[in-house]
C-alpha cells in the first residue's frame, strides 16, 4: 500500500468543504483491515473533518469532506433528499448505446459483501446511463446514480449485460493490451497483466450547494490506471 499524501489529493477546498480525488484501493472510512483511510487522513489535516459519503475501496474519484459540523449536516441533508448529483465513469465490455437509460431495480445487500436484485426485500435503487464513447468491443459509460445503494452502478450495469471491466463479483472480465493491439508481442517468460487491476469505475464529479446556496460542481481527473485504460482504448480500441 503506497503512502497517500492528503494535500496532494485535494482538488477543492474552502472554509466548509474539502473535495479529494480518492485513490483506488484506499478505504473512505475507518477500516480495521486498512490502516490508511481517507477519514483518518482528513482528521490529521483538519481535526473537525468528516467524510460525508463513501466510495468502494477499489473505486477512485471525488469524495466530499466537511470541515465543520454545520457543513456536514448541510451536505448530509442534500444526500438524504437526493439533491446531490453524482457522476461516475465506467468501462464495460461490449458495445452499448445508452441514452438516458434508467435501471430502476431494488437492491438487497447480502452478508457476504455483495448485493443482488430483489423485488421483495430490496431497497429502491435507480441509475441513469449514457454512452460517452463506444469502442470496438468496449464502452465508456457515464453513470448517474439517483440513489446511493451499495454496488448499485456495478449490479445495474450487469443487469444491462454491460458488466464493468475487472468486476469479477458481477460478471466483469479482465482486459489485456493483447486483446486490443493486433501485433502485440509479450516478452519471453513474462506474464501479461490486465490493463487495469481493479473495477474500472471512477467517481468523476459531484454537484451540490454550499451553505450560502451557491451551486458547486467539482470534478476529479482520472487516476493513472483509469487514464491508461482509456488511452489504450482510444489508440487501439
Amino acid at each position: 500500500m503506497k503512502k497517500v499524501n492528503f494535500k496532494d489529493i485535494i482538488v477543492f477546498e474552502d472554509k466548509d468543504f474539502m473535495l479529494v480525488n480518492k485513490p483506488p484501493h484506499v478505504s473512505s472510512l475507518d477500516d480495521r483491515n486498512d490502516p490508511v483511510n481517507i477519514n483518518k487522513l482528513a482528521k490529521e489535516y483538519n481535526a473537525d473533518a468528516q467524510v460525508c459519503h463513501r466510495l468502494d475501496k477499489e473505486t477512485s474519484g471525488i469524495l466530499a469532506i466537511a470541515k465543520n459540523p454545520e457543513a456536514y449536516r448541510h451536505l448530509n441533508i442534500q444526500f438524504e433528499k437526493r439533491e446531490v448529483v453524482k457522476v461516475y465513469h465506467a468501462v464495460s465490455a461490449g458495445v452499448h448505446n445508452f441514452k438516458d437509460d434508467i435501471v430502476d431495480l431494488p437492491i438487497l445487500a447480502l452478508k457476504n459483501g455483495i448485493v443482488k436484485i430483489d423485488s421483495k426485500e430490496g431497497k429502491d435503487a435507480a441509475t441513469i446511463f449514457n454512452t460517452l464513447k463506444a469502442y470496438n468491443k468496449y464502452t465508456l459509460i457515464e453513470c448517474r446514480p439517483v440513489t446511493g445503494r451499495m454496488h448499485q452502478i456495478r449490479i445495474h450495469l450487469a443487469m444491462l449485460k454491460a458488466p464493468i471491466i475487472c468486476d469479477n463479483k458481477y460478471g466483469g472480465v479482465e482486459i489485456y493490451l493483447s486483446q486490443l493491439k493486433k501485433k502485440y508481442n509479450l516478452k519471453m517468460e513474462t506474464e501479461e497483466k490486465p490493463l487495469i487491476q481493479r473495477v474500472a469505475l471512477h467517481a468523476r464529479s459531484l454537484l451540490f450547494h454550499s451553505l450560502d446556496g451557491q451551486e458547486m460542481i467539482v470534478e476529479a481527473p482520472y487516476p493513472k490506471d483509469f487514464e491508461v485504460l482509456v488511452k489504450q482504448l482510444e489508440k487501439y480500441g
